[in-house]
Formats: C-alpha cells, sequence, structure tokens
C-alpha cells in the first residue's frame, strides 16, 4: 500500500525535489545569503514534507479502508456522512455510487435473464424426457436384435447427454435440492450398471463387482450422477471385452472408498490435473466425437458441494482407477452444520 502510494505522489515527490534544488541554486549564487546555513534550510524542508507526507498517507489510506470496509452497506446515506469527505472527494464518491447502481442494475437483471433461461431449459428437459421414455418402450417391440441393439446404444447416449443437462442446469441450486443420508452403494452401483447394460453387452464390457455392503453418509441421487458419468467413461474407452471393477476400501482414517478401475487406453499424464476442468477433453477426447468434456467437470462439482474426493490414478494403455472418498461422521456435520 505504501509503495503504490509513493508512485501515486511522484507529482509531489517532484515538485519537492526541484523547490529543493532551486533554493540551493539561490543560496550559491546570492551572496546575501551565505549568513543563512543551506544544510539548516534543507533538513528543515525534508523533515517539513515527510512528516507531510506520513500524515496525508494516514489520512488517505484511512478513508480508504473505511470506505472499502463497508462497502456490503451498498453506500447508504449513512454511511457517506460518515466519511467526512471533501467536497472534491465527494464528486469523486456520488460518481463512483452511480456507476455502482447502474452495474447493480445491469446485474440484477443479468441474473433475472439467467434464471429465467435456467428454468426454461429445466422444463425443456423435463419434455424431452417423455419422448425418450416412450422411445426406449418403443425398443422392445422392434425384432431385429441387431438393429435392436444399435438402436438402443443411440438412445442410450441420447439419455446420458440429457441426463446430463439435467444435473449442470440444477447444479447452481444443489444446496437446495440434496439430502445427506446413509445409503448402501449396492444398489446405486447396481442400478447404473444395469442401465447400460445394452452398451456394456455392444462392446462385450464386463464386471467384476465387490460385495458393496458398505453403507456411507451422502445424497443418493446426486452419487448416482457422479457413478454414471465415471462408468460411462469407463464403458466410452475401454477396448473391446475387457472387464470394469467396482469395489471398496476404508483408508487410514476410517473412510468408505468406492473404486472404479477400468483396462481402457488411460490418461496421458499431461491431461491428469485438467480433466475436472469444464469442457476438456484431452488428447483423447480429440480423437472422439462423443467427448463433450463435461462429464467428469460435473462430476467432480458435485462431489466438492456434497463432501466427496475424487482421485484419479492412471497410465496410458494400462486404463484408469477413479476413487470416491466419502466423508466421516464428524465431516459430515462440518458439512451439515447439524
Amino acid at each position: 500500500m505504501l509503495l503504490l502510494f509513493i508512485k501515486e505522489r511522484f507529482a509531489w515527490i517532484g515538485f519537492f525535489a526541484f523547490i529543493m534544488v532551486l533554493l540551493n541554486v539561490l543560496f550559491s549564487l546570492d551572496v546575501g545569503l551565505n549568513s543563512v546555513s543551506i544544510w539548516y534550510v534543507n533538513v528543515s524542508l525534508l523533515v517539513s514534507f515527510a512528516l507531510f507526507f506520513v500524515w496525508r498517507f494516514i489520512a488517505e489510506v484511512g478513508k480508504l479502508n473505511d470506505f472499502l470496509g463497508n462497502m456490503d452497506s451498498h453506500l447508504d446515506e449513512a454511511h457517506k456522512s460518515s466519511l467526512s469527505l471533501s467536497p472534491f472527494q465527494e464528486v469523486g464518491f456520488r460518481k463512483m455510487e452511480d456507476v455502482f447502481h447502474e452495474k447493480n442494475m445491469e446485474l440484477n437483471q443479468a441474473k433475472v435473464q439467467l434464471q429465467e433461461y435456467s428454468d426454461e431449459l429445466l422444463a425443456w428437459v423435463h419434455e424431452v424426457k417423455g419422448p425418450l421414455t416412450t422411445i426406449n418402450l418403443m425398443l422392445d417391440h422392434v425384432e431385429d436384435l441387431s438393429t435392436r441393439r444399435k438402436l438402443e446404444n443411440e438412445w442410450l447416449r441420447l439419455h446420458l447427454l440429457v441426463d446430463q443437462q439435467l444435473h449442470q442446469t440444477r447444479l447452481t441450486s444443489i444446496e437446495k435440492d440434496n439430502y445427506l443420508t446413509e445409503i448402501e452403494l449396492k444398489p446405486i452401483v447396481y442400478k447404473e450398471i444395469r442401465a447400460m447394460q445394452a452398451w456394456c453387452i455392444e462392446k462385450g464390457i464386463g464386471f467384476e463387482i465387490d460385495e458393496l455392503t458398505e453403507k456411507v453418509m451422502t445424497d443418493g441421487k446426486w452419487l448416482a450422477f457422479i457413478v454414471r458419468q465415471i462408468l460411462s467413461n469407463a464403458i466410452k474407452y475401454s477396448s473391446a471385452n475387457s472387464e470394469v471393477t467396482i469395489f471398496t476400501e476404508l483408508d487410514p482414517a476410517g473412510a468408505t472408498l468406492l473404486h472404479i478401475k477400468d483396462m481402457g487406453i488411460g490418461i496421458p499424464s499431461e491431461d491428469l490435473p485438467r480433466i475436472f476442468q469444464k469442457s476438456y477433453t484431452g488428447n483423447v477426447g480429440r480423437e472422439s466425437t462423443q467427448s463433450t468434456g463435461m462429464g467428469l467437470y460435473l462430476s467432480y462439482n458435485v462431489a466438492q458441494k456434497i463432501g466427496i474426493r475424487i482421485n484419479v490414478q492412471s497410465n496410458v494403455g494400462e486404463g484408469s482407477l477413479f476413487t470416491l472418498r466419502f466423508p466421516l461422521q464428524n465431516e459430515y456435520v462440518k458439512l451439515t452444520g447439524r
């Protein structure tokens, strides 16, 4: 703060230096001033200027801190009167207030428009889910097995994209749309696997699943979404006739860990730090038109909101291991405030 203050007052310092030089020149040229000590004058001026500089620094920085510390009051009249501004500062302050008010209005309008767009998008997603359900029922009447499998796979891709958009829209209000409770992992994992059965059959993907009898503290609906995104990535990037392993264990602190391991193409080391970034598809995604880069981004954000930690280990050509760490009881209390 001090360095910035000095930088802003270079004009003061320059003018004072000019006066000092001018006085010293006058003292050296005017013999009538030989009886006056030039060093006495220089020291007096330097001390006076330093005291003035310190006084202005304390006064102006104090007012600035008072102003910034009360920004949340929206620059109300009571606060303005307490600042004791000079007339010149008051003009700048009122201009700043006008700018704040204008930007506040624009921000509020943008929030309203965003909320309206979110509501319309949510309504559209719900409308689309109706025809999707009907199409899924109609697929049972397709007699040609090969054709039906292909249609089921395309339906599943469309269903996952719509589901992803639904949860992306709800993510902004997840605090109002979650209920943390004790649930068993097995039903959630098995339900998500069954939903992708047609895709797994087409690629010849099998599953080796642990007993999954552990109970964890989380939100079942949002956990299902996270598992769905990780499983879809595991199936998408696994080679044909490979296997996905799902198992649990306890970490040293006693927290439950859910592991989902595939034997797919793996993730390059340079991509690993960025796989949870929005729309990041990496080197693998550029080779696939099916990759949107949103699944892991949404999963990571949802996990953070409900207290789950996601870790990834991967080597190219050896597959990937996604680990979900569920919160302990004390972490759950901190998360919910109860």
